[in-house]
Parts: structure tokens; C-alpha cells; sequence
């Protein structure tokens, strides 16, 4: 169980959103109603989902409380009676507090420059820390919104070398308290040890309707097979290349006359909306993993 060490106001009331997953049995709805209803917090949204096939159960709610009659250490003991019971994975969040992101580039910007207008805008509860990429090209693009631009030489580099250049993106990580990573359209994979230690915090938009046409050129593959429709695949990173659990998803109507260029080109607009939803559920606690897909109240 982990809990936000910082909360913030919500017209003077504490705003958190509680996760929950666990084996689905009877009684789980009404001890967390109680719970919460004896704290005194007004719940806002609440979403729950029981999975007949995997057994499982969850839940995300998004509630406030006042602080002067109860703390949060008040939340957490006392709920870790009902998590017990229930055998409970969950989670207390600051419904307000804003993650920090770092986001992994390389030739293709698109990506990247979405992502930046939508959080300078408010359009994505994020607060991007950094940018790491194996080109130059985006340094004057990360200067222009005042964010840390980090070069790592990986896609040159020997086995030795790519492996020191992902201790070093680790140190990066835990010193700049990264909650997640975003791959917009990071072309190097990712170790098994990197895959591994990052599970479930790395998001990957991959340029196709996953799972077809996994690894590279997609749009090529898509061309040589004339498909009609093309997509565009945000995903959790794991360590089986292009076959994590699927957050989200955009399709876009091609025809015969449209060259591998052209299909990329088209594809973009769907590669930023599939990503941004992606990140936005993920800062927002809505995505639950469940095996190999993901359950997601959005």
C-alpha cells in the first residue's frame, strides 16, 4: 500500500481518489461505502467493475473529506483493516497532485510537441520534468518551455555502453521523482532490466492497430498488406516488444492510392490522441491492469 505524502484543498476539504483491486466477493461495495461514509467524506465519482472472467474486482473512487476531523494517517490505518479483509491492492491519491512525467523522444517530434501544448494549456494533469532523447533536435524545443533536456547517446552506442546510458536514465528517474515515463515515439527498446524495475509506470505509443504489425515500419507493413484502416496504439511497456497491456486505441480510414509516407503522415493526428488519452488516464488513476489488458473508468 502506498499513500501521497502531499494533499490538496478542495474548497477547504482534502480531495483524494482511492484505487482498489482485489478477488470480487460480496460485501466489498458496502465496507468501503461505510468506511468512507464514517470518515465523513463526500464522495464525488466512484466506478467499480467485476471481471466474471479473472475474478477480479475494481474500483476507483474520487472523494473529499475535512482535514479538521480527520487526517490522512486517520485514512490509512483505518482502511488497512478493510484492504486485510478483502485482500485489497489500493492506493490513496492527492486528487489534485499533479505527477511528474518525464517524456523519451527521438527523430519524430509530433508526439512530443502535443504533449507539451496540452499540459502548458491545462489540457493534461501533468507536470513534465524533463525530456530525454537520443537525437539533438528537440534541445531548443525543451529550452523554449524552460524543461531539462537530457541527451543520451544510446542508439550508437555498444551493449556496454546503452547499458550504462540506462543507469544513468534510472538515476535521472529517482532523482527527479519521476512517477512515469512517456515513449512518444522513442524508437530504442528498452532492457528487460529497465522493462522490469519501470513496470507499469512506462507508456509507449506504437504507430499501428496493435497487434498488428508489431517492431518497426508498421505504416510500411500496413502499406504491403493494403489494409484499409490504420491505427495508432498506446500501451504499457513491457518486456515482450509491442505486446503490453492496451490503454487505448485510434483507427483512421486509407485507401490504395496512399504511399507509406502518406499513411504516416495521416497516422499522426491518431498517434497524439491515443497517447494523450493514455497519459491522461494514467495521471488521473483510472487504469487498473488486468492480466494482459487493462480495465480503465473513464
Amino acid at each position: 500500500m502506498n499513500t501521497s505524502s502531499n494533499h490538496t484543498s478542495i474548497n477547504n476539504q482534502v480531495g483524494f481518489i482511492l484505487t482498489i483491486t482485489c478477488p470480487d466477493r460480496p460485501g466489498i461495495v458496502h465496507a468501503v461505502s461505510q468506511f468512507l461514509f464514517e470518515k465523513g467524506a463526500n464522495i464525488l465519482d466512484s466506478a467499480q467493475y467485476s471481471d466474471t472472467v479473472t475474478g477480479r474486482f475494481f474500483m476507483r473512487i474520487h472523494f473529499v473529506v475535512d482535514p479538521a476531523t480527520v487526517s490522512q494517517d486517520q485514512l490509512q490505518n483505518s482502511f488497512d483493516l478493510i484492504g486485510r479483509r478483502f485482500q485489497m491492492l489500493w492506493n490513496f491519491y492527492d486528487a489534485l497532485k499533479k505527477p511528474r512525467v518525464l517524456v523519451m523522444v527521438s527523430s519524430y517530434g509530433h508526439c512530443l510537441n502535443d504533449l507539451l501544448f496540452r499540459t502548458k494549456s491545462d489540457l493534461l494533469p501533468i507536470e513534465i520534468a524533463g525530456i530525454v532523447s537520443n537525437h539533438h533536435d528537440y534541445l531548443q524545443l525543451a529550452k523554449s518551455y524552460d524543461i531539462p533536456f537530457h541527451f543520451l547517446d544510446i542508439k550508437s552506442s555498444t551493449d556496454a555502453k546503452k547499458a550504462q546510458q540506462e543507469e544513468i536514465l534510472l538515476s535521472l528517474i529517482e532523482q527527479e521523482k519521476i512517477d512515469f515515463i512517456v515513449l512518444a515515439r522513442y524508437m530504442q527498446i528498452l532492457s528487460d532490466k529497465v522493462c522490469q524495475q519501470l513496470a507499469g509506470r512506462v507508456i509507449n505509443i506504437h504507430h499501428s492497430f496493435l497487434p498488428s504489425f508489431k517492431g518497426a515500419k508498421p505504416y510500411f507493413q500496413a502499406h504491403q498488406r493494403g489494409v484499409k484502416l490504420i491505427g495508432a496504439t498506446a500501451h504499457y511497456v513491457t518486456t515482450d516488444l509491442d505486446e503490453g497491456p492496451i490503454i487505448e486505441q485510434e483507427v483512421l480510414r486509407v485507401n490504395h492510392a496512399m504511399s507509406p509516407d502518406q499513411l504516416a503522415a495521416a497516422g499522426r493526428d491518431a498517434e497524439c490522441l491515443a497517447l494523450s488519452k493514455a497519459v491522461r488516464w494514467h495521471a488521473e488513476q483510472r487504469i487498473f491492469v488486468n492480466g494482459k489488458s487493462t480495465v480503465i473508468f473513464q
